[in-house]
C-alpha cells in the first residue's frame, strides 16, 4: 500500500507545495500506483477490477441512513417554493397582508427576499471548509426553526418579509453545505445516484407543504389565519430533525484529510466505500488521489475565502467556473421555477378558478416531478449528464412551445380542450425537468470544481442560483399579468440557447473520480476529453 496514504500532512491552513518529489521510474511492482501521468487513466475502474464493492453490504446500508437524514436538508427549499406558491392563492393570506390576488410588485418581494437571503448566505459557505462540512448544517437547520417562527408569528408584512430573509439565509448555509459533504462522501460509481437523491428530495418538502396547505384550506378556512399559518410552522419539521441528527453522521473525507486526519478519513473509506475492506484497492485510489490534491491545493479558510484569484487563475479553472455559473443559472432559469412558484395563477390564466381544485394540481405536479427526478438519478450514472440534460432541455423545449400555443388558443377562443392541453403539458415540462436537472442542480456545479474551489464555487451556485431566482419571482407576476402566454415563448427561446451552450461545451463527469477530473480540466479541450474512452489501469499501474 502507497506511503501516501499513512502519511499526515498539515494541509488545513495552506497551499503546500509537494517537498519530496520520489525519483522518477517506475513504481515497486508490490504498491498500487496511483500517480497521474497526464493521459486519461481511469485509475478508479482499474480499482474495481479487484472485486465490487456490494451495493448493499454493511457499511452502504449504514452510509445510506446518514445520507437520508442529510437528504431531508433539500426538503427546506421545495417546502418553501410550494408553501407560498400555495398560500398565495388563498384569500385569508392575501386579505391579511393586503396582497392583490392577481399578483403584484409587493407579492414579487415577498417570494424575491428568499432569494436575497440565499445570495447573502452563500457569502458564508467558508464555514463548510473552516469547521466541516457538519458545522453548517448544525447552524442552518437551528436558524431555519428561528425564521420560522417570526413568519409563522409575523402579524406585519414587513416582519412576514423580514422573517423570510432570516429563514432563507439559515437555510442556505444548510443547503449548500449538504451537497458538498454528499458529493465528497458518496462513492465515485455511484455518485450520480446517491448524491443525486439529495436534491429531488426538493419534491418531499414541496408535497408537504402543498398537502398542508390544501388539508387546512379545506377544513380550517372558516378559522380565521389558521389554513395559512398552521401550514407555515410545519417548516420546522424537517430541518429540527436533521439538527438533531446531523452529529451522528461522520465528517468528510476528504475535508478530513485537508485538517490531517488521515486516519480517520481511511477508516470513513473503508467502512463506507469497501464495506470493512481495508486492503481495498479503492481505498488506496481515493486516499492517494484526495491526499496528492490536497497537498497542492490546500484547503479554503475564512482568511482566503474572498481570494477569488484561486477559480480564475488558469484556463481550467475558468473553464470550471464557466460550467458552474452556467449549469446554476439554467437549473433556475429554463421556465421550471415560474411553474413551481406561480402554478396556482398559471392554472387561472387556463379557466382553473376553483382554490381547492389548484392546490390539488399542486400536490399532483409535485408528486409527479419527485418520481421522475428519483428515476432519473440513476441514469445519471447509465448515460451520463450530458445526455441527460442534453435529452430534458430538448423536451422542455417542446413542453414550452405546446404550452404557449394551446394557453393563446385559450385566451383568444376559450376552448376547453385547448385549456386541458395546456394543463397537460405544463406538467409534462415538469417531469421532463426533473428528470434531468433536479437531481444534478446541486451536484454538477460540484462536480466540475476541484477541491480548493469546492467551497468557494458552491457559494458563486448560490449566488447565480439566487439572481436568477430572484429575476424569475419578482418579474414573473408583472410579465404573466402583461404578457401572458408569451412568458412562455420567452422560455422556448431562452432553452434553445441553453442546448447548444451544453451540447458544444458541457463536461461530461460519469465514472471518473473528482480528483480524476483535474486531468479533464487540463486538456486542451475538455468536453472533448471527457467524451473520449478513458484507458484502465489495474492497481498495478498495468493497462488492463
Amino acid at each position: 500500500m502507497s506511503t501516501d496514504i499513512h502519511e499526515t500532512h498539515d494541509i488545513q491552513e495552506k497551499h503546500l507545495e509537494p517537498e519530496h518529489e520520489e525519483a522518477a521510474g517506475p513504481p515497486p511492482e508490490s504498491e498500487p500506483s496511483y500517480a497521474l501521468t497526464g493521459e486519461l487513466h481511469d485509475h478508479l475502474m482499474g480499482a474495481y477490477q479487484h472485486n465490487h464493492p456490494n451495493p448493499f453490504g454493511p457499511g452502504y446500508i449504514k452510509m445510506y441512513i446518514f445520507c437520508t437524514l442529510i437528504y431531508l436538508c433539500s426538503t427546506m427549499n421545495g417546502f418553501d417554493g410550494s408553501l407560498m406558491g400555495s398560500i398565495n392563492a388563498l384569500p385569508n393570506y392575501t386579505n391579511y397582508y393586503g396582497l392583490p390576488s392577481t399578483g403584484n410588485s409587493a407579492t414579487g418581494i415577498v417570494f424575491a427576499i428568499f432569494f436575497v437571503g440565499q445570495m447573502v448566505g452563500a457569502l458564508f459557505i467558508w464555514l463548510a471548509d473552516w469547521r466541516g462540512r457538519r458545522l453548517p448544517i448544525f447552524i442552518g437547520c437551528c436558524g431555519v426553526l428561528v425564521g420560522t417562527i417570526i413568519t409563522s408569528t409575523a402579524t406585519s408584512l414587513s416582519t412576514f418579509i423580514g422573517g423570510r430573509f432570516l429563514l432563507s439565509f439559515f437555510a442556505t448555509l444548510a443547503t449548500t453545505s449538504a451537497p458538498l459533504y454528499m458529493i465528497e462522501m458518496a462513492p465515485p460509481l455511484y455518485r450520480g445516484t446517491i448524491a443525486g437523491l439529495y436534491n429531488t428530495l426538493w419534491y418531499m418538502g414541496s408535497i408537504i407543504a402543498t398537502s398542508a396547505v390544501y388539508g387546512a384550506h379545506l377544513h380550517l378556512q372558516s378559522h380565521g389565519e389558521l389554513d395559512w399559518r398552521l401550514p407555515l410552522w410545519l417548516q420546522m419539521l424537517c430541518p429540527g430533525i436533521v439538527a438533531l441528527g446531523i452529529w451522528f453522521c461522520p465528517e468528510s473525507p476528504r475535508w478530513l484529510i485537508g485538517a490531517g486526519k488521515n486516519e480517520e478519513a481511511r477508516r470513513i473509506l473503508v467502512k463506507y466505500h469497501a464495506n470493512g475492506d481495508a486492503d481495498h484497492p479503492l481505498v488506496a485510489l481515493e486516499m492517494a488521489e484526495m491526499t496528492d490534491s490536497l497537498k497542492k491545493n490546500g484547503m479554503v479558510t475564512w482568511r482566503d475565502f474572498l481570494n477569488l484569484s484561486t477559480l480564475v487563475n488558469t484556463r481550467g479553472r475558468r473553464y470550471r467556473l464557466m460550467l458552474n455559473i452556467a449549469f446554476s443559472w439554467f437549473g433556475q432559469f429554463s421556465g421550471n421555477n415560474i411553474i413551481s412558484y406561480y402554478l396556482p395563477h398559471l392554472l387561472l390564466n387556463v379557466g382553473i378558478t376553483d382554490t381547492n381544485t389548484q392546490l390539488l394540481l399542486n400536490i399532483i405536479y409535485a408528486i409527479i416531478g419527485w418520481i421522475f427526478a428519483a428515476t432519473g438519478t440513476r441514469f445519471h450514472d447509465l448515460i451520463g449528464r450530458r445526455k441527460m440534460f442534453l435529452g430534458s432541455i430538448a423536451g422542455m423545449i417542446v413542453c414550452l412551445a405546446i404550452t404557449a400555443g394551446t394557453a393563446a388558443g385559450y385566451v383568444n377562443t376559450g376552448s376547453k380542450p385547448a385549456s386541458d392541453a395546456s394543463i397537460a403539458f405544463i406538467f409534462i415540462f415538469g417531469a421532463v425537468f426533473a428528470w434531468a436537472f433536479t437531481s444534478m442542480q446541486p451536484i454538477y456545479p460540484g462536480e466540475v470544481l476541484s477541491n480548493d474551489m469546492r467551497a468557494k464555487g458552491m457559494g458563486i451556485f448560490q449566488l447565480t442560483a439566487g439572481v436568477a431566482s430572484f429575476v424569475n419571482t419578482f418579474a414573473a407576476p408583472v410579465a404573466l399579468n402583461n404578457i401572458g402566454y408569451w412568458f412562455y415563448v420567452f422560455f422556448v427561446f431562452f432553452d434553445c440557447f441553453e442546448f447548444l451552450f451544453v451540447y458544444f461545451l458541457f463536461v461530461e463527469t460519469k465514472g471518473r473520480t473528482l480528483e480524476e477530473l483535474d486531468e479533464i480540466f487540463e486538456s486542451r479541450n475538455p468536453r472533448n476529453a471527457s467524451l473520449r474512452p478513458p484507458t484502465v489501469y489495474n492497481e498495478k499501474g498495468q493497462q488492463v
